[in-house]
């Protein structure tokens, strides 16, 4: 992608230099408008006909199937990785014993569920330690009992940007039977995920950060396998009525037979403030196209890497492409105590990172020009 693709589809940040999309993506401008046409349809009512309210969720649904080519009827709406995996910790049709396994210093998130569920359902949560960051295929294997239903991981782990072997680890589950959850926050938006060639039987993401949505925006993807297994948590009523029904004399009111992804949608999916331009967000994503944006990133971390003082500085994430790096670059000076202070240094210079267990993140994404990695080289030169 050339730098010029992108050009006057975001803000201009005001001079600054946003390299933080780990912590949030920004919205483009199509979004924008979006969003301050919901306000409209809020602010007078009227102009908010039935057909945009049951239209905000179908549009969402059918962007987020065509970004990770999977069909609508696969894709849950939530706000957050959280949401989904949260609904698969408790829908899952647990016995007494099953094991869970999540990898130790992965993301509270893909965590957390899974103890809750731990102290409801008398299941075992077993986490497992790497050897370096991400979990290994022959590790997952040597994790392994004849208990363990599902896996928990990160696609992209990120405290360290090292990316998982989801193909590899997906195999190993399959080929145990059990259930691969991949947490894809990190990546996606940044990076193609194609998951009808995935083992895997379900991805939870949010969609403020890679793919540039609103905060509290977020989906998740179901294998049909996954979900005929999965038991209700909850009752939605428009997952099973229309705003025409309430208009009939006698109003039949039951649970529905079976489970679909709208019934495990998070409520008011008619959410036109932030569903709206989320699925703005995700149009421009697909039109400007995952292996461009992906391309031009890989070119954004690659200008950053090389041209890095090696001899002030040491990254500790992947540097090698051919390694399956990611977009999260994890640097440090060599004497560590002096990150804070050049941390401080390139926000004055309005240059905004993340500072995270002593060390600066970098997460430049497709918005970002190679001038901005140039900008931001000259100040941690400077600040030696």
């Amino acid at each position: 992608m050339s730098e010029l693709t992108a050009s006057g589809a975001f803000s201009d940040f005001e001079g600054r230099t946003w390299l933080n999309t780990a912590h949030q993506g920004a919205l483009p401008l199509c979004a924008a408008a979006e969003a301050n046409q919901a306000v409209t349809w809020k602010t007078s009512p009227f102009a908010l006909t039935q057909e945009q309210f049951d239209g905000v969720p179908q549009r969402l649904r059918t962007n987020l199937a065509s970004l990770l080519n999977a069909p609508s009827s696969e894709i849950v709406l939530s706000n957050s990785a959280s949401y989904g995996l949260h609904l698969l910790a408790h829908a899952f049709p647990w016995q007494a014993g099953d094991e869970v396994i999540v990898v130790e210093g992965d993301f509270p998130s893909n965590i957390l569920p899974w103890l809750l569920a731990e102290k409801r359902y008398e299941i075992v949560v077993r986490r497992v330690r790497p050897r370096q960051n991400v979990l290994q295929p022959d590790e997952l294997e040597a994790a392994l009992t004849p208990r363990t239903r599902v896996f928990c991981a990160s696609w992209v782990h990120s405290f360290s940007g090292f990316v998982s072997d989801i193909d590899a680890l997906g195999t190993v589950c399959q080929r145990n039977g059990v259930y691969f959850v991949i947490n894809g926050s990190q990546g996606i938006g940044a990076r193609l995920l194609d998951v009808s060639r995935l083992n895997a039987h379900a991805v939870a993401s949010v969609g403020f950060k890679w793919l540039c949505g609103p905060y509290g925006t977020g989906f998740a993807w179901l294998h049909p396998t996954l979900l005929s297994l999965l038991r209700p948590v909850k009752a939605y009523w428009l997952s099973s009525l229309t705003a025409e029904d309430l208009g009939k004399e006698v109003l039949d009111v039951k649970l529905q037979d079976g489970i679909d992804v709208r019934s495990l949608d998070i409520f008011s999916t008619a959410n036109f403030f932030n569903f709206k331009p989320f699925a703005a967000a995700v149009e421009f994503i697909l039109q400007t196209g995952l292996r461009a944006i992906e391309g031009h990133n890989e070119a954004l971390v690659d200008q950053f890497i090389s041209n890095l003082d090696p001899g002030s500085y040491e990254i500790f994430s992947p540097k090698d492409p051919e390694s399956e790096r990611s977009t999260l670059i994890f640097f440090s000076h060599r004497d560590r105590g002096r990150n804070r202070g050049i941390y401080e240094a390139l926000l004055r210079n309005g240059i905004y990172t993340a500072y995270r267990a002593g060390k600066i993140r970098l997460s430049p994404h497709f918005y970002n020009t190679l001038s901005d990695i140039d900008r931001t080289l000259s100040v941690l030169h400077d600040a030696l």
